[in-house]
């Protein structure tokens, strides 16, 4: 059996996943958080994952993006 967590509810997102939650394309996704000390990041080994309550606080304190 595979359950499915809501997009709302999970706490790290693929790219395609914050894409669609925050509704920013992926490869703005991508040049936000290409910085090393970016804090909405996640890499497990090459594989980048949004941190969604920090992108949702970052996302919250910006004028334009």
């Amino acid at each position: 059996m595979k359950y499915e967590v809501p997009i709302w509810l999970k706490a790290n997102l693929t790219l395609e996943e914050a894409a669609a939650y925050f509704g920013i394309g992926i490869n703005k996704l991508r040049e936000i958080t290409e910085s090393d000390h970016c804090p909405c990041v996640l890499w497990v080994g090459s594989k980048r994952l949004i941190k969604r309550k920090n992108m949702e606080e970052y996302l919250s304190r910006l004028y334009s993006i």
